[in-house]
């Protein structure tokens, strides 16, 4: 049964893409409110640390299931797709604003392709090497676009772009190793349990290697940017997953990986809202970050 069958699944589906869109699409001003006090590591290492703790009840339990090799692959799933990216994110958005990062977080599906590509014997069509093409355009007019509508040289690139990108190449790495060492256990068995084996890495350095606990009591508007960093955990990583897995259930993988779309959509409204200013060069390379998304990745 479709959705254009069943018109109540398809309302359930819309909604559920509408709010995912709006959780993901809102991370990025989340993280840009934990920096007004928080360091990026300890953004980074309370992301993992709150949202860690939120899965432990579906996690513990099925640990004991689980062999060696399955509990040495998860190890690696944790770092590569959970806490790397989250530690990234955090150091781009220093000197990056959070709906160009939104835009650049676009960029995960073409890794995906192109990861898989290169290292996993998948095939690469002409429309995703096209896709890659204008997201790659794209991409260079976000870093080097300059006031006035001229495009900046070397010299003007933001390299703290390059910090987005390569956590989008963790993203795109870390799907691709899912799809390869994991069959039996479920995604979000495998995100909860991933998240729980980095959980002490991330905790440890978090409050014996930074200043987390000091600022969280004496800092002025520690405990709001804590509060911000743990909705962006909690909600943007724990419940996302959820939604995500049962709007795959209910409607299609290819009709849930339409959110791409909305997420860079929602973080430029954020980001403006939030004074954030977009130049002109910006827009034309947003245009081209989704167009080369979409292209690459449409049937």
């Amino acid at each position: 049964m479709t959705l254009q069958t069943n018109p109540e699944r398809a309302l359930k589906s819309w909604l559920f893409l509408i709010l995912l869109a709006l959780i993901w699409g809102s991370s990025f001003i989340l993280i840009k409110r934990g920096l007004l006090v928080f360091s990026p590591g300890e953004v980074g290492a309370y992301r993992i640390v709150s949202a860690g703790v939120f899965l432990l009840p579906l996690s513990i339990p099925r640990l004991r299931r689980l062999n060696k090799k399955q509990v040495f692959n998860l190890i690696v799933v944790g770092f590569v797709g959970s806490f790397v990216p989250a530690f990234l994110f955090a150091k781009a958005q220093t000197q990056l604003s959070s709906s160009l990062t939104g835009v650049l977080n676009a960029l995960t599906p073409l890794f995906v392709v192109l990861v898989g590509a290169l290292f996993f014997k998948s095939r690469i069509s002409q429309r995703n090497a096209v896709g890659l093409l204008i997201a790659f355009v794209g991409v260079n007019l976000l870093i080097l676009s300059r006031e006035g509508g001229s495009v900046g040289g070397l010299l003007d690139i933001n390299f703290y772009a390059f910090f987005v990108l390569l956590a989008t190449l963790c993203y795109g790495v870390n799907l691709n190793l899912i799809k390869h060492w994991f069959v039996l256990l479920k995604p979000v068995e495998i995100t909860a349990i991933s998240l729980m084996m980095v959980l002490p890495i991330a905790a440890i350095y978090l409050f014996l290697g930074t200043d987390f606990s000091f600022k969280l009591v004496h800092e002025e508007g520690a405990m709001l940017a804590a509060g911000y960093i743990t909705i962006l955990g909690v909600l943007g990583t724990a419940i996302a997953l959820i939604l995500f897995n049962m709007l795959v259930k209910i409607a299609s993988p290819v009709f849930a990986s339409t959110v791409t779309y909305l997420i860079p959509i929602v973080a430029i409204i954020w980001g403006v809202w939030d004074g954030e200013v977009l130049l002109l060069g910006h827009y034309f390379g947003i245009a081209a970050v989704i167009l080369g998304v979409w292209v690459g990745n449409r049937r």
